[in-house]
């Protein structure tokens, strides 16, 4: 879906995803499919990990594309998934590794719920199959996806998902949410930028956002490939009588299927601009703490 964006120069991509989640590139890949798309700079997304940074920085370096280290966190606030996305965040910080490992463990068990739930309904996936689709990283609904299609079970992985993984269907299993309040607070305790993902999906009031932005919440992501262009100029407004950032991207997962592909949605480098004065001000600000 084209979003309305003025002719730019500068394209960027703030809200992409790898196979170390959920995602289907390499961040190799993905580093080199957004230098192809005459990006110059992303921001890497992943659901609970942060391994996908460094060979993503890596790679970058040489091609000569910036990457911005960043996250994205699964929140709930009465019954609605929420998510959250950190950027600049300090991903090397040991507390932060040992509080994502708790997210990681229970999309562990998670899976073998799912197993279980399959098996119940005759569709019996091999365990070694589906843990080899997430050789490299946190194993989600997608790997699952990609399995039932594979034994022939589902046509695509749209198909895979209505038929037994989104909500009511017979193998879904609710993944492990944390109060926004808690993910606001562990992305500004590493020195990260907060950002309210695609509010379009939840979260997107604005009392609600006013009250996060109390607790540390610092943009809203305006452009998303689920936003029409009325939606999208609704969150600009929003986040500028709030004071919030404005971030865009396009949520990229890749694959062959993928509609909304890297850097198919029109954004200006003068958003990245905007997360690098919140970084600023907020190390300004813990620093002016530290000295009192």
């Amino acid at each position: 879906m084209e979003l309305f964006r003025p002719l730019m120069s500068k394209k960027i991509d703030l809200h992409i995803h790898t196979n170390y989640s959920d995602g289907t590139y390499t961040p190799e890949d993905v580093v080199r499919v957004s230098k192809d798309a005459g990006l110059s700079a992303i921001a890497i997304t992943d659901h609970d990990t942060t391994e996908g940074i460094v060979p993503a920085l890596k790679h970058a370096a040489k091609v000569g594309i910036e990457v911005i280290p960043g996250i994205e966190l699964s929140c709930e606030y009465n019954e609605v998934e929420i998510h959250i996305l950190g950027y600049y965040i300090n991903w090397e910080n040991n507390w932060f590794q040992e509080k994502l490992k708790v997210f990681q463990k229970a999309r562990e068990r998670r899976a073998f719920h799912i197993l279980n739930k399959l098996r119940n309904v005759g569709v019996d996936i091999d365990e070694q199959m589906l843990f080899s689709q997430a050789s490299v990283g946190a194993i989600s609904r997608v790997h699952f996806a990609r399995c039932l299609v594979e034994m022939g079970e589902a046509e695509t992985m749209a198909d895979a998902f209505q038929k037994y993984l989104v909500e009511g269907r017979p193998a879904f299993v609710k993944k492990l949410r944390i109060l926004p309040e808690e993910a606001l607070s562990m992305i500004n305790r590493v020195g990260g930028v907060a950002v309210l993902a695609h509010p379009i999906f939840g979260g997107g009031h604005k009392l609600f956002m006013k009250r996060l932005k109390r607790l540390g919440l610092a943009g809203v992501e305006v452009y998303h490939p689920s936003h029409n262009t009325q939606l999208s100029e609704k969150y600009l407004n929003m986040s500028s009588e709030l004071g919030l950032i404005a971030t865009g991207g396009t949520d990229s997962h890749g694959g062959k299927e993928e509609e909304n592909p890297i850097g198919s949605i029109e954004v200006d480098y003068e958003l990245v601009d905007g997360l690098k004065n919140a970084k600023n001000h907020s190390e300004i600000k813990n620093r002016i703490i530290l000295i009192h």
